[in-house]
């Protein structure tokens, strides 16, 4: 199994043929954000789902208090890199927020159970992050 940096370097070596199917049932995308201090381009493989035509990822960082930090990057910067296998293409990340959320997160937390989880662990609504393609 993959992760961190050998995971989005072998993504985007083979356009995820490596890398895409994460675990059985799993997917991975690489999502490229622009460091909110730096400036500087930050890679990361995450679970998503394509949902209702648009790429859907879930802002867990494993139900610790603090939101991960590619999340904070894109509050920064909402434009954002995404590759799904071969699909390269640039984003504008948003928020879910109520009814979308709502809607949003069973289907995130079926493809990955841990998430309903995590956030019994943490009291921070985590967020569920859509990415518009531009």
């Amino acid at each position: 199994m993959l992760f961190g940096d050998e995971h989005v370097r072998r993504y985007e070596e083979t356009d995820g043929v490596e890398g895409h199917d994460w675990q059985e049932g799993v997917p991975a995308l690489v999502l490229t954000t622009t460091g909110r201090k730096t400036g500087q381009e930050r890679k990361f493989a995450l679970i998503y789902q394509e949902i209702d035509g648009k790429h859907v990822i879930v802002a867990s960082k494993g139900g610790a208090e603090q939101h991960p930090g590619w999340y904070f990057n894109l509050l920064e910067h909402p434009e954002v890199k995404v590759q799904v296998k071969a699909d390269k293409y640039t984003a504008r990340a948003r928020t879910a927020e109520g009814e979308e959320r709502a809607k949003l997160w069973p289907l995130m937390a079926k493809v990955w159970p841990d998430y309903d989880e995590y956030q019994k662990k943490t009291d921070r609504e985590i967020p569920v992050v859509v990415l518009d393609r531009v």
